[in-house]
């Protein structure tokens, strides 16, 4: 039980970080990219990957 607790708080840790690395490499100076339109919306869409790829595994 805690090492899966453990391996979705890395999943979700590691997304958001990517995702909020994704939004400062790339950005979106429009605001019509839904990935990195905002850091928040980075972190989230990132962490969302990551704990779809930490339950996958």
């Amino acid at each position: 039980m805690k090492a899966t607790a453990i391996r979705l708080a890395m999943g979700l840790l590691a997304g958001g970080a990517l995702g909020y690395g994704w939004h400062r490499l790339v950005g979106c100076s429009t605001g019509s990219c839904p990935l990195t339109a905002t850091p928040l919306r980075g972190i989230s869409y990132g962490a969302f990957i990551g704990l779809i790829w930490a339950l996958g595994r």
